[in-house]
């Protein structure tokens, strides 16, 4: 070969290794940290300690938990149809709403959510939803509620509470991005035809911006499933979510193959709200 061809061929080939090796190290750490992890939990909730297949762990998950599967499946979809009407409100109020400096506020407010941890948000929830919490004192404080009447949200409702002022800032900036970047000229002709701007917004705007919103709802639903700072801080009641029993059977009984099991679970409820998503998409040609 002559040299001048083997000179050009050199650096195709270095072009080639740099970006693999850079890409390196972030792989491996996904493969290790993330995959590998993934792999041997859905390998082992099939188990037994023995290393013998069992369908035991199922039979133990769905004996001890079956209540606690079902609340998890209510938790999550409540919180997630409260983000999504929501997050439509917030991001039509952005993108329809008269009145600037309300839209400047709600601009600059409804994002803070975004930065916190789910872990210090399950503990400012503790404090301003209890009994004696934030909420209830101002309250009390502006005379709108007597002391004695005081009701704590350290249940049920405190999880959806914290879930959706937690996951609301994320849904609605994409949902209010996908309405800004609408054609008004739809927006407008519903004006000039005397259209109000709840019937622009449910009529109008919402189905053109479904494809995105659905995606936001769907990782939210992902999110809020694996969440255990939430429920273990905020409700110390029974039932509780799949993650708190997972966490209660490694730590109390060294039972990684029922923990396992109630993972595999939660990866099926995840995988069946892709799955009905990507359903809608294929059959709507591309737009669920």
């Amino acid at each position: 070969m002559p040299k001048h061809e083997e000179l050009l061929r050199a650096p195709v080939k270095e072009s080639r290794i740099l970006p693999l090796c850079l890409v390196a190290p972030a792989l491996l750490t996904v493969l290790v940290l993330f995959v590998y992890p993934l792999c041997y939990s859905l390998v082992t909730a099939f188990v037994d300690k023995g290393g013998q297949p069992t369908l035991g762990n199922f039979y133990r998950a769905f004996e001890f938990y079956s209540v606690d599967i079902g609340f998890t499946v209510v938790i999550v979809t409540l919180s997630t149809f409260a983000v999504g009407v929501l997050a439509i409100a917030i991001g039509g109020y952005l993108t329809l709403g008269e009145c600037a400096p309300a839209v400047a506020l709600l601009r600059w407010v409804y994002r803070w959510p975004l930065f916190i941890p789910f872990v210090v948000a399950a503990q400012c929830m503790r404090t301003f939803l209890a009994k004696n919490g934030l909420m209830n004192n101002s309250l009390v404080s502006l005379g709108l509620l007597d002391p004695q009447s005081t009701v704590g949200f350290l249940d049920w409702r405190g999880i959806v509470i914290t879930f959706v002022w937690k996951q609301l800032p994320f849904v609605a900036l994409l949902v209010s991005g996908a309405m800004a970047s609408l054609d008004r000229t739809t927006i407008e002709a519903a004006r000039n035809l005397g259209a109000g701007r709840l019937r622009i917004l449910v009529e109008i705007v919402v189905p053109q911006v479904r494809p995105t919103l659905m995606v936001g709802l769907i990782l939210s639903f992902v999110t809020m499933m694996s969440v255990l700072s939430v429920p273990i801080m905020v409700s110390g009641e029974s039932p509780t979510m799949i993650t708190v029993d997972m966490a209660f059977r490694i730590n109390n009984y060294g039972d990684y193959g029922a923990a396992n099991a109630l993972g595999f679970i939660s990866y099926a409820l995840t995988g069946a709200a892709a799955w009905i998503y990507l359903r809608r998409g294929i059959a709507g040609g591309g737009k669920p």
